[in-house]
């Protein structure tokens, strides 16, 4: 009676063995669980340097009588050098990184994966990013930490010897977004709706744990954290549902108008560019900073840097000036037009938050609850990915009493934007980012059939000795 028992503690004692005895299955998980503990402290030291270029940039604004008027000049230099460097360092590093870490994952190839999640191409992301902050520019450092940590894990793919390939991209990019945020469940969600909508079930495994280490090695160096703080404001009227819907539906709007103006305005300036793409395009980078500063300092300089600062206060129920929703978000626009590296989230959610905060006067309404609502709608009509709209956005701020109103007004926000949109912004330009590998791949491939052409002409001619 007794074998059975002993058979099958012996079965288990092999198996596991077999699972955690085997030294070649040990290299694979501790190279993994290295490059997510990586990323998570990655997008604490890069929020920390983001933070510290901001604050110099503000401190520069504000020296002397006249320092308002520095960004006239400061912030068009600042554009140039940016899309100078970038375009002749690393051209796959400009813009928010998300399009080229979903590009990246549809390439088969690690030649093709390569040209867009490079060392290279991570440097010069970061410090780009940095140095545009730095200069006033309206962008986030979100995108490019997603970018960065789908090249970390991409990295570990092949130091460890793992297959999936794509998995680990997408792995990479969830931990980035919760190292971002901390937000470790908008970081599977995003994963699930945004990076890939035809998730694998396969890849269930490395996300949660990339997410978890990634959270975990973040929470170790600086503690748990609300990005945008704590709002205690909640519905009581059904008057508030009106502020939902006006917050959805106009969010979705003005989402889908910018999403339109970027896909749009990038082909447009890329045939503009074709004749002189360096020159061209650093021009167009100048005069998109230019504008930036005007908006600036005719903004007072709201209009500047990530907007975290405008978006947390009309959270906690200062109300945005009237117009800051639309000053920043042409100043958003104009930077992803100027090619230089830097994300959407922090700005787009700002602009939210100061549309919301915008209807909520009007409407006679808490600010605190419309920035709430303005954020997920906007956010939502921009990326066209409700879920992760109202899900970041309850992380962020610890808003579970309006958890329902959160999804409304991101569901009105996405039923919005698709109407006026129909393909999603990411998705737009990570097909521009595909259809330029192709391009390159075809290159190549005729690249040795032409040199063995030349070879064979040169072998037919050649003179008998």
């Amino acid at each position: 009676m007794l074998k059975p028992r002993r058979t099958g503690r012996a079965k288990l004692w092999r198996r596991s063995r077999v699972i955690w005895g085997n030294a070649a299955q040990w290299k694979p998980r501790l190279v993994f669980w290295l490059g997510a503990i990586s990323i998570g402290i990655f997008g604490v030291f890069f929020a920390k340097a983001a933070d510290f270029a901001q604050a110099i940039f503000h401190a520069i604004r504000g020296s002397g009588e006249w320092g308002y008027l520095i960004p006239l000049a400061l912030t068009p230099v600042g554009y140039l050098v940016c899309a100078y460097l970038t375009l002749r360092i690393a051209p796959n590093a400009q813009g928010s990184g998300i399009p080229q870490a979903m590009a990246a994952q549809n390439i088969v190839t690690q030649a093709g994966r390569a040209r867009l999640l490079s060392l290279r191409i991570a440097v010069v992301k970061v410090v780009m990013t940095i140095v545009g902050l730095g200069c006033g520019a309206s962008i986030g450092r979100e995108g490019p930490t997603v970018q960065v940590g789908a090249y970390i894990m991409q990295l570990s793919a092949r130091w460890g010897g793992v297959g999936n390939a794509r998995g680990l991209i997408l792995a990479g990019s969830a931990a980035g977004i919760a190292a971002a945020f901390n937000t470790p469940l908008a970081g599977i969600v995003f994963a699930i709706e945004e990076m890939s909508r035809s998730y694998e079930s396969r890849a269930n495994g490395l996300v949660l744990n990339a997410v978890i280490l990634s959270g975990l090695a973040a929470l170790a160096l600086v503690g748990n954290y609300t990005y945008f703080g704590e709002t205690h404001e909640v519905m009581l009227q059904a008057h508030d549902w009106l502020l939902v819907i006006a917050c959805g539906v106009a969010g979705g709007f003005l989402g889908a108008a910018f999403s339109l103006a970027v896909l749009r305005g990038t082909l447009r300036l890329k045939r503009w560019a074709q004749p002189q793409k360096m020159l061209r395009l650093v021009l167009a980078a100048g005069v998109c900073g230019f504008l930036v500063a005007i908006l600036g300092v005719v903004s007072d300089g709201n209009a500047f840097g990530s907007g975290y600062e405008q978006a947390r206060h009309a959270i906690e129920g200062q109300p945005a000036p009237p117009l800051y929703f639309l000053s920043k978000l042409l100043a958003t626009f104009l930077s992803m037009m100027s090619g230089i590296p830097g994300g959407i989230f922090a700005p787009s959610l700002s602009v939210g938050a100061g549309l919301g905060s915008s209807i909520a006067l009007l409407l006679g309404s808490k600010v605190g609850l419309g920035a709430l609502f303005g954020m997920a709608g906007y956010f939502a009509g921009v990326v066209q990915s409700p879920m992760t709209a109202f899900v970041i956005i309850l992380e962020m701020t610890e808003s579970s009493d309006n958890i329902l109103a959160l999804m409304t007004a991101s569901v009105l926000g996405y039923v919005t934007s698709r109407l006026i949109c129909p393909e999603p912004l990411y998705h737009g330009l990570a097909r521009n980012f595909l259809a330029e590998d192709l391009r390159a791949t075809r290159a190549e491939d005729r690249a040795p059939a032409n040199a063995s052409a030349s070879a064979s002409d040169a072998v037919a001619t050649a003179p008998e000795r």
